[in-house]
């Protein structure tokens, strides 16, 4: 945390992905006498074939521009997927940050008017989950889904929310690591400052996720959940962006129990 805290970026994503990797998932003997989490820094400097001396540098900022070779050595070695690999490469100084306009989140008229057709499920989303508008559906679906509130800051701090996920510790880590993926390296949009500083105060669970330094893209799925009022709802998630922000739409497979529940719902609550 200091490290990405000073600027250190590249060298706290190293760390953080160096521990998560087991010795014997490197094919290396675990030992009796090993006093860090993961592998060593001279066992990963060894397995991506550099010096322990060059990789040391990088993990204390001493050089933020390694070559794309050594990057590439360091994804295999630290299991890195796409994702992971394509921020890895975001982190290096040889990519400049391109300029940014903060634009207000705006949901367009033309979404507001497609929310009020929509007869399942749905909502707008801003970058950091802020919810900026929902249909009726939605709010019969989830009271949490209502403008103004966050999906993320819920999903820590409301019991009612880590409730209704069926798979609570799931949700939790794809959500934090989308979170850092959209971060990018606008590490210092007030948004993003506000809302990891109080769920790094409010939160063990989240403190510990977002220092693993976990990053991927949360896009569609499928979820289950536990309706206070319907019971277990399983349903489809599609994640569609619209200029600036996201329109997120839940529905379930026709015709199915979750279908019908999802109508019931719909009609109680009209």
């Amino acid at each position: 945390m200091k490290d990405e805290e000073s600027g250190n970026r590249l060298g706290a994503y190293l760390r953080a992905r160096r521990e998560l990797v087991s010795p014997a998932q490197a094919g290396i003997p675990p030992g009796t006498n090993r006093r860090v989490p993961g592998l060593r820094r001279e066992e990963v400097a060894l397995l991506a074939g550099i010096s322990p001396d060059y990789y040391l540098r990088l993990e204390r900022g001493r050089d933020t521009n390694p070559s794309p070779q050594v990057l590439s050595s360091l994804a295999r070695v630290l299991r890195l997927d796409d994702v992971e690999r394509a921020y890895l490469l975001s982190l290096t100084a040889g990519r400049p940050r391109a300029p940014r306009r903060r634009r207000p989140e705006r949901v367009p008229d033309r979404v507001h008017q497609l929310l009020a057709h929509l007869p399942v499920p749905a909502f707008v989303e801003g970058r950091a989950f802020d919810v900026l508008a929902s249909n009726p559906p939605a709010l019969a679906f989830s009271p949490r889904l209502r403008p103004g509130l966050n999906r993320l800051r819920s999903l820590f701090l409301d019991p009612e929310e880590q409730a209704f996920q069926q798979d609570w510790e799931t949700a939790a880590v794809d959500f934090v690591a989308a979170l850092r993926t959209t971060i990018g390296d606008d590490t210092d949009d007030p948004r993003f400052v506000e809302l990891v500083g109080e769920l790094s105060l409010s939160s063990a669970r989240f403190r510990t996720l977002w220092a693993r330094h976990d990053v991927r893209a949360l896009d569609g799925g499928t979820t289950t959940v536990h309706h206070p009022v319907v019971g277990e709802l399983r349903l489809h998630r599609d994640k569609l962006p619209v200029d600036d922000v996201i329109l997120v739409v839940y529905y379930p497979d026709k015709d199915s129990p979750s279908d019908e529940k999802l109508r019931l719902l719909t009609t109680l609550t009209a």
